[in-house]
């Protein structure tokens, strides 16, 4: 899990430190953000100090009708050795009382020009991004007609080869060899590159490629959301292998199950156009049209039907 420090997050969003430019280091460790309005009224029994304190206009309008002494009581209890940061929204005016008490624990103080609610919702989903539960496949990650497909196999099956006629057909490279994958929400995974591999494929008998350079800026992507697994191995005479797309297979990674389907791999078949059209035909599955199925349906009437009778 990637390490997030205050500091990330005032370069990240664009924020004004006010005070306690001393615990910009601060790690934090939870994506959930806490509003201390209990705590504002004085109730600190069940306080999440680890968290990031977001205050708003409402806050500070309570706060500001306190007496004197039992406002510097709350900033002081509020900015806890363990707090990594608060966060006075909106551009308002920072309390003095907070000031202090920021610069004497070494709490940062930081001001945003936006509303609470948008800082609220775009902090955490930055937080839950870099938290997210991580994972690492060997494959291609490819975006078809907006449908991330990610192509497994064994080494040397023919991955590269497949996704560099993919980019050739328009379609546009996450990742190649290996995909970092990222779980966001229960249903939800993310892939892209490593780094140092971002935006190459490895060709054997080539080397390695630049497909941005060749391609252009449209034929790569950064990221993509992993919607279907293709596995790609060589062609066995003994196996049987699926005609009519009824037997829905499955995929497991992390907690997200992904439908999956086999291509087998033997000369004369263009992996491209097959994995393109998979890569279709899911999506008219997602609309509700599921060719087997229906090409299921047709034949059973058939078979109930009297023998007689025209077809």
């Amino acid at each position: 899990m990637a390490k997030v420090r205050t500091k990330d997050l005032v370069e990240r969003f664009d924020l004004e430190i006010v005070a306690g430019h001393d615990g910009i280091h601060r790690e934090i460790v939870k994506s959930d953000i806490s509003r201390p309005g209990m705590e504002m009224a004085g109730y600190f029994k069940h306080y999440p100090a680890d968290r990031l304190q977001v205050l708003g206009k409402t806050e500070l309008s309570y706060f500001h009708d306190l007496p004197n002494e039992v406002k510097r009581e709350r900033m002081s209890k509020i900015c806890s050795e363990v707090t990594p940061g608060i966060i006075v929204t909106r551009g308002l005016e920072v309390p003095s009382e907070l000031v202090d008490a920021g610069n004497d624990a070494g709490v940062p103080v930081i001001r945003s020009p936006r509303k609470t609610t948008s800082v609220v919702s775009r902090i955490t989903n930055y937080l839950e991004s870099k938290f997210a539960p991580f994972t690492a496949i060997h494959g291609v990650l490819v975006d078809i007609y907006g449908v991330g497909v990610l192509i497994t196999g064994h080494s040397g099956v023919g991955k590269s080869e497949t996704a560099l006629e993919l980019v050739k057909r328009g379609h546009r490279l996450v990742a190649d060899d290996s995909v970092e994958i990222r779980q966001e929400d229960f249903d939800t995974l993310i892939g892209n590159s490593p780094p140092l591999i971002e935006h190459l494929l490895e060709i054997r008998g080539l080397g390695i490629i630049d497909v941005m350079t060749l391609f252009g800026a449209g034929a790569v992507r950064n990221h993509k959301r992993i919607s279907l697994v293709i596995n790609l191995e060589i062609w066995d005479q003994h196996k049987q292998y699926d005609r009519l797309g009824l037997d829905e297979e499955k995929m497991k990674i992390m907690d997200v199950e992904l439908p999956k389907a086999t291509i087998p791999v033997r000369p004369g078949r263009n992996l491209a156009v097959i994995i393109e059209v998979a890569a279709m035909n899911f999506r008219l599955k997602r609309m509700g049209i599921n060719t087997a199925q229906e090409f299921s349906k047709r034949l059973t009437q058939a078979i109930e039907t009297d023998p007689q009778e025209d077809l």
